[in-house]
């Protein structure tokens, strides 16, 4: 399975799609004062990067990194479209941020996450690439709903 990873613009119908559908399901599993994805307008703001994975011509997910500032960045917006779970979507698109963050001279990764066992397969993948769960960072406030992880590169 050949697995092209690109830089979005967010302006193509199947990545605003894929957005969309990762706000709803965020929504289905969490309040959301507790929610923290970004919609895609918001994902198109400066500092923000999106990728998006592409088998044949075929959406298979969405990963974004915002730069934080001194040296360290957030993952945000991870999404596999459902069609394509299981076949190491997520890792590949995690693993191509990673690369990109090095290559951008970025020291540190952060990222939230849910803490429900709707986001298991989530924190099981981050923690398999190194990540470690951490106190909340900014901007970010304690949440029994959210789990904050970090690693460094």
């Amino acid at each position: 399975m050949p697995l092209l990873i690109r830089p979005d613009d967010l302006t193509g119908e199947a990545t605003r799609a894929l957005v969309a559908a990762h706000l709803a399901g965020m929504l289905e599993n969490t309040p959301v004062e507790s929610m923290h994805a970004l919609d895609a307008d918001r994902l198109m703001a400066d500092g923000i990067t999106v990728w998006s994975a592409w088998v044949d011509d075929e959406l298979a997910g969405i990963g974004a990194c915002k730069d934080l500032g001194d040296h360290r960045a957030e993952l945000k917006s991870m999404r596999v479209v459902s069609s394509f779970l299981g076949q190491g979507i997520g890792r590949a698109i995690l693993r191509h941020i990673v690369e990109d963050a090095e290559e951008r001279g970025i020291r540190s990764l952060w990222l939230e996450t849910g803490s429900t066992d709707d986001f298991l397969a989530a924190r099981r993948l981050y923690a398999s690439e190194g990540f470690r769960e951490c106190p909340a960072f900014p901007p970010y406030e304690p949440d029994p709903l959210s789990t904050f992880m970090t690693r460094d590169l």
